[in-house]
């Protein structure tokens, strides 16, 4: 198999978006952040085609996983302390939160499908 399937290539395209606004963000603010600068060494895993590049991928999204339910776990919480103010604010717009929650399990669930397939375990023996 010479080219990623069209999920792999969907989900090397996101963390390419992602790699560039991390780094975007953090030349802006000039703090780097981790959770979304680790990206890199997966996108350069997957364009080389590397052996260690699956466990990176599984390790990057289990990573993830454990940040968002952080998150998630924390809100919960405080949305029983003090419902009215757990909201998400972006650019002066509320985003409604079950709309948040369905699209961070929705790429989170793609991201780990992707990563667990048979394709893409063939993609990076080859």
């Amino acid at each position: 198999m010479k080219r990623p399937t069209l999920a792999l290539s969907l989900l090397i395209a996101l963390y390419l978006v992602i790699a560039v606004i991390a780094l975007w963000r953090t030349i802006d603010t000039q703090a780097m952040d981790l959770f979304s600068l680790g990206v890199i060494p997966v996108l350069i895993g997957l364009y080389l085609r590397a052996s260690w590049a699956g466990v990176v991928l599984k390790v990057y999204i289990a990573i993830q996983t454990l940040g968002f339910t952080a998150l998630a776990t924390t809100g919960i919480i405080a949305y029983q302390i003090t419902p009215e103010d757990v909201k998400v604010v972006f650019n002066g717009q509320e985003l409604p939160l079950p709309l948040i929650a369905v699209l961070v399990v929705s790429l989170l669930a793609f991201q780990w499908w992707v990563a667990f397939t048979a394709s893409t375990k063939r993609y990076l023996s080859e």
